[in-house]
């Protein structure tokens, strides 16, 4: 295998991950990826691949870029057994609140429901017309 095919350049990176050039960008001033720089040409190995691909997972799942960070040193500074136990502690915190937005977004929902429906009545009530275009 050729060095470059286990390289992405910044374009490439860009868009396995589909993200913007400003967001790539900032997670390196943030220091969560440090490609390799040749010259202006920034390339990304299997490591900077890996890590972003626990960003963008990390992203979805609702975690803080901050907490990303200090996670993902974390194996640096104290290896894989430290990384795990952080990992099951803040998915644990994490399961909670994506329950908790969970059961308020049901409540929402709910409620625009039952404001939707009254308002279909009322409209119902004020035309009949309108009760029997929809039957």
């Amino acid at each position: 295998m050729r060095m470059d095919e286990t390289r992405l350049s910044f374009r490439e990176m860009c868009a396995r991950f589909e993200v913007t050039p400003r967001t790539l960008r900032y997670y390196e001033y943030i220091e969560l990826l440090r490609p390799e720089k040749e010259g202006r040409a920034r390339f990304y190995g299997p490591r900077e691949v890996a890590r972003m691909t626990l960003i963008r997972r990390g992203r979805r799942f609702g975690f803080t870029l901050e907490e990303i960070r200090q996670w993902l040193e974390l194996y640096e500074t104290q290896g894989t057994r430290a990384q795990l136990e952080t990992w099951i502690e803040r998915a644990d915190r994490q399961l909670e609140e994506l329950a908790r937005q969970r059961a308020e977004l049901a409540q929402t929902i709910e409620e625009l429901r039952g404001l939707r429906d009254a308002a279909e009545r009322e409209l119902a009530a004020a035309d009949p017309e309108v009760e029997r275009k929809r039957g």
